[in-house]
């Protein structure tokens, strides 16, 4: 759970705040669980987390969110299989809070643009603009990593 809070907050220390918060949340409201088969738990905790997380975003860092329409980035594909889940995964805490908030929500938990959007406060445009920009602070990151490691 301390991992999932990072993701969203990008902070060490932020992530443990927004972690302990939650789980109190979890602890204080347990009894109104209800369990919905295997991996219910679980789900419900990381919903805690995850939600918990966005709250601290929103009022303590007042993430901004720019609208694109109609851009499209593009960037050559072509990256080698030679950087690992570990080195992605401090790429995108580096990201901005608005860029990494959406990476997180589409690609890692799975929730539509539409979902984001209302989630967030947000367009639908801005939320697939924020990915698409992401992607390719991503994509420039990854051929960083890629040129030094030759």
């Amino acid at each position: 759970m301390f991992r999932l809070c990072l993701r969203y907050t990008g902070d060490y220390h932020d992530a443990e705040d927004v972690m302990i918060i939650a789980f109190h949340k979890v602890f204080k409201n347990i009894r109104n669980f209800e369990y919905r088969g295997d991996g219910s738990l679980k789900r419900w905790v990381k919903t805690i987390m995850i939600n918990e997380s966005l709250m601290f975003l929103k009022s303590s860092r007042k993430f901004m969110f720019e609208t694109i329409d109609n851009t499209h980035i593009q960037i050559a594909d072509g990256i080698e299989n030679t950087i690992d889940a570990e080195q992605i995964y401090q790429l995108i805490l580096k990201l901005p809070d608005g860029y990494r908030t959406v990476v997180n929500l589409f690609i890692i938990d799975g929730l539509s643009h539409e979902e984001i959007a209302n989630q967030l406060g947000i367009s639908v445009n801005t939320s697939k603009s924020q990915l698409s920009r992401a992607r390719a602070l991503l994509k420039e990151q990854l051929f960083k990593l890629e040129e030094n490691g030759r």
